[in-house]
């Protein structure tokens, strides 16, 4: 079917990032997941495309773009290769928002040149060893004296932590009160050069693995008070804000990876004989991929609406959570079936769809788990 959503500036778009992952990613791309993250220049590349000030504001270096879309095609244009942007969509889908919509302006003088050329990579650190999708558990403090916050505490999955440069950090301003558990969360926009800041271990993760995910630790680490993001307290307000954006860039990303799939899978069956015929010419080969084709043109539908309704301000957390639950599972069943016509090379990672196939599983977990989101989607539909 025709899609509608992308103009000819966004395919213009699409093309350079096309060639560029042609050029700077495809031919090194083994060597990134054998380290665990990209070389840190790569940022530097990143920066000079263009694709990390897209959305940024003209007067901070940016080229002031609202649209989402450019990101959606960023998302599209890494599945179709099979590589990923390391610590990009942290940097860009995540971050950014928060920057935009709580800096302050000298924050964002001082803070988004650096962000848009990468010479400031970022990453957000919400969750807690003992927390998981319970933010309002977290045990990380940030106690003020005097002109600083005196940070102390740890936290884990923490993408793009490695590299990082300075890391959005939820933690406790102010405890907990009865009627409450959320109140009194704050985010600070940490130096990861301050003394007592500390990366642990670098954690080996079953698929996404050229994009590096750490573990942070904080002792009596010392943080301006001008480095506070918002107003004190207000942290969790502020975090379900971005929540939708973020859902729909993680089922951006999960339709994308299927509908990449599918084509990994037409090709390999074209060409991969067996029994003397192409597997291709199998009726079972032909059903499986029309209906992972079917659910992929279903998830594209659904993504392009959400992508409309976010440029327009109407996405809301449960549209966000109904395109998440079902683009995510969505790609588990479609790049599973795409794999299985691999037979055993599709076991093997120098294939994409073995990559595919590990890097899928982690996206009904994070972003809010699949359960979490049946919650919300009951939730409003009055359950």
């Amino acid at each position: 079917m025709r899609r509608t959503v992308f103009n000819e500036d966004h395919e213009a778009f699409r093309d350079t990032i096309r060639a560029f992952i042609e050029a700077e990613v495809a031919p090194v791309y083994e060597d990134w997941e054998n380290a665990g993250h990209p070389p840190r220049d790569f940022y530097y590349k990143l920066g000079e495309l263009g694709v990390f000030g897209i959305q940024v504001p003209e007067e901070y270096g940016g080229a002031g773009e609202t649209s989402f879309k450019y990101q959606a095609v960023v998302s599209e244009e890494c599945a179709r290769a099979g590589v990923s942007f390391g610590g990009y969509g942290v940097h860009v889908n995540l971050v950014l928002p928060y920057l935009l919509k709580y800096g302050n302006e000298e924050q964002k003088k001082r803070w988004l040149p650096a962000f848009v050329s990468g010479a400031m990579m970022t990453a957000i650190a919400m969750t807690e060893p003992g927390t998981g999708s319970d933010l309002a558990g977290m045990q990380t403090t940030a106690k003020r004296d005097g002109d600083h916050y005196v940070l102390n505490g740890a936290k884990t999955f923490i993408t793009g932590g490695v590299l990082a440069d300075r890391v959005l950090v939820v933690a406790r301003t102010s405890p907990a009160t009865p009627e409450n558990r959320r109140a009194g969360l704050s985010i600070l926009a940490v130096d990861t050069r301050s003394e007592g800041y500390a990366v642990g271990r670098k954690l080996e993760k079953i698929g996404l693995r050229s994009s590096d995910t750490a573990e942070l630790s904080f002792t009596d680490v010392r943080v301006p008070v001008e480095d506070l993001l918002g107003e004190e307290g207000r942290g969790f307000e502020y975090l379900t804000h971005n929540l939708a954006e973020e859902r729909l860039g993680i089922a951006t990303s999960s339709y994308a990876s299927a509908a990449a799939a599918v084509e990994f899978a037409r090709r390999y069956v074209q060409e991969r004989t067996v029994f003397g015929k192409t597997v291709s010419s199998f009726q079972n080969t032909k059903f499986v991929l029309a209906e992972c084709a079917t659910e992929v043109e279903a998830a594209r539908s659904l993504v392009d609406r959400c992508i409309e309704a976010l440029d327009a301000g109407e996405l809301t957390p449960a549209d966000a959570a109904v395109c998440k639950l079902f683009c995510t599972e969505v790609q588990a069943r479609v790049v599973d079936k795409c794999l299985q016509l691999h037979g055993g090379y599709g076991y093997i990672l120098e294939y994409p769809i073995a990559r595919l196939y590990a890097d899928a599983r982690v996206t009904r977990i994070y972003g809010g788990t699949s359960e979490v989101l049946k919650t919300i989607i009951a939730k409003d539909i009055q359950v």
